[in-house]
């Protein structure tokens, strides 16, 4: 399943010249290979300029690309970005409570269709994808990654999308129930077999509710990246969780969904993530494809067609999900109402989840995609006496979205996860981390070449660092500025807010206009950036990467990165000194609005 990579151009190198001798410097044929030297560094100075002036060109026009992709998608109605042929089975759309989801059947995976590929006698496999901001896809938009890795062991694969827009006056509950009718159905199509959910990052609490909500559910659920202990994190280093506080809590969000027409834009979702760590957004990630624009051109365009497609909420959606789970956290309390007479409980849980997370993953860290066992489970007697089985796996460095996109991950860790999963239900009830040994580092190697080994755990290592008073006080200051927004200026606001009006606030934002600035259509200069990179590429002949100036080049790129990365940490730790000044058991913000 892995790719073929296209074999890179083979590059001259520059040769060194012979010393010359002291003696022989001031004979004629001396002369010859000075001249030789002057030469070639003559040209050398020549060269790295032409060549930064080509990557420049070709840098602005792979912009360029990205943004008549981004306005082609938009024309497209942004479908779902698979690597994959599919049919739609259900469409939520059409539902006695609309949501805007529909369940896919994958039936091809390059020239291979669902009969050359699928082993009946395995269990389905259903992959659900974070409604974050982006568009479904990123679970499969490419070969190497969830979907194609489970149709390669030969499991029917499911994939769970949702459209641009939701239905008028959405809510959580209409979600959850369109979802709990997808599995059913796939009950139903593989009865010998309960499905496998896979929860990429947002719907892991999706797939999570499911599973604690009065109905439960019957096959284990492995949450890839997902948050489910909202408050759990380190002072200073997760700011993401305290940013709400500093905003003032929900009626935030509550304007901006008001000022939307009833709509919040998930590129202010986007543009969150990329805030966390803007070394890597807006410097790392372009300088990067700017000094590799030979290699880096193709991988750079198909992540941008995902990233820059961003989907919608209802105001009802985005209200539920800041007040119970960032603000209110009301998940691991047992305290989430998911409809009439139905309370989430994640004690109710029976089949065995798997919890994938990474160390250096800055959106949901390992203490918010485990920091909920402790607070469930009392200790570990309490957690085998449940007969619940928990299985963690951690990966040391990859980032959030690396725990999707990477192929790597993909080939290794995804796949070792689905094939032990008969192995994860034999367990145990208990508490265990997931340990794979693979000597050789190749992540295509197959068993026996890796071996995964279940080491049992106990819930007090986990630990937990959740500054609880504090988060407790942005909820009730969240709720009492709600509430003053609801009283006195969302009436007014939603009054005066048009379809026109909101349709313009989604054009003026920043994650767009800087998108669409490189276009044609918006900018005429864009086509002779195109025409120049059209005549560049057939003669395009780069620099060796042992070039002295091209490798000055990236140590200049590396330590503005530093400097940038520095100012963020310095931003972050900021951060956690005015919250606690204002949140802090104590503080004087605090008991103004207690008062």
């Amino acid at each position: 399943m892995a790719k073929t990579k296209s074999p890179k151009r083979k590059l001259k190198s520059v040769t060194s010249e012979p010393v010359v001798s002291q003696a022989n410097q001031s004979s004629p044929m001396a002369e010859k290979p000075k001249m030789a030297q002057i030469e070639q560094s003559t040209a050398t100075a020549t060269t790295y300029p032409r060549d930064l002036f080509e990557r420049w060109v070709l840098f602005l026009d792979t912009l360029r690309e990205r943004a008549d992709n981004m306005i082609e998608h938009q024309r497209r109605g942004m479908p779902p970005l698979l690597d994959f042929k599919y049919e739609t089975l259900l469409d939520a759309r059409h539902f006695d409570r609309p949501a805007n989801y529909a369940l896919l059947r994958i039936t091809e995976i390059g020239d291979d269709c669902w009969d050359d590929c699928v082993d009946m006698a395995k269990p389905p496999v259903i992959v659900v994808d974070p409604r974050a901001g982006h568009g479904p896809g990123i679970g499969g938009f490419k070969r190497d990654s969830e979907v194609g890795i489970a149709m390669h062991e030969g499991h029917p694969v499911y994939f769970v999308v949702f459209f641009p827009e939701p239905e008028q006056g959405q809510t959580l509950a209409d979600v959850h129930h369109a979802l709990r009718r997808f599995v059913e159905e796939i009950a139903k199509r593989h009865p010998d077999h309960p499905p496998i959910l896979y929860g990429n990052c947002q719907a892991g609490w999706a797939i999570t509710l499911l599973a604690a909500d009065c109905q439960g559910l019957s096959g284990p659920i492995v949450l890839n990246g997902s948050p489910l202990s909202y408050w759990a994190g380190e002072a200073g280093t997760n700011p993401m969780r305290m940013m709400g506080g500093l905003a003032g809590g929900n009626w935030a969000a509550h304007m901006t969904a008001d000022l939307g027409d009833g709509r919040f834009d998930g590129a202010w979702l986007a543009q969150n993530f990329e805030n966390l760590q803007p070394e890597k957004a807006i410097w790392d990630k372009y300088a990067h494809l700017l000094s590799h624009i030979d290699d880096e051109r193709e991988r750079f365009l198909e992540f941008e067609r995902w990233w820059n497609g961003f989907y919608t909420l209802s105001r009802e959606e985005i209200l539920a999900i800041t007040e119970n789970l960032f603000i209110g956290n009301k998940l691991e309390t047992g305290e989430m109402r998911v409809c009439d007479g139905c309370t989430a409980d994640l004690r109710r849980i029976q089949n065995p989840i798997v919890i994938f997370a990474s160390e250096g993953d800055n959106i949901t860290p390992p203490t918010q995609a485990l920091g909920w066992i402790p607070k469930v489970y009392a200790d570990t007697d309490a957690l085998k006496a449940a007969g619940q089985r928990i299985v963690y796996l951690i990966n040391p460095h990859v980032g959030h979205l690396g725990i999707f996109v990477s192929a790597s991950v993909a080939r290794l860790e995804h796949r070792a996860i689905l094939e032990s999963l008969d192995e994860i239900e034999t367990l145990e009830p208990g508490l265990y981390e997931m340990k794979i040994d693979n000597p050789t580092g190749d992540p295509d190697c197959e068993k026996p070449a890796y071996s995964v080994s279940f080491e049992p755990r106990e819930v007090s290592e986990i630990g937990e660092v959740h500054p609880e008073d504090a988060l407790r006080n942005v909820a009730q200051v969240s709720r009492t500025g709600e509430a003053a927004y609801d009283l006195f200026l969302g009436p007014w606001i939603r009054a005066i807010t048009t379809p026109q009006s909101a349709e313009a606030l989604r054009a003026m934002h920043p994650m767009r206009w800087t998108r669409l600035m490189f276009s044609a259509r918006y900018n005429p200069w864009m086509g002779v950036v195109q025409a120049m990179a059209d005549s560049i590429r057939p003669d395009r002949a780069p620099l060796p990467d042992d070039d002295p100036q091209l490798k000055a080049e990236r140590e200049a790129i590396e330590r503005i990165g530093a400097s940038l990365g520095a100012m963020r940490v310095a931003r972050d730790h900021a951060i956690a000194v005015l919250f606690k000044a204002l949140y802090a058991p104590g503080a004087g913000f605090v008991n103004q609005a207690k008062e």
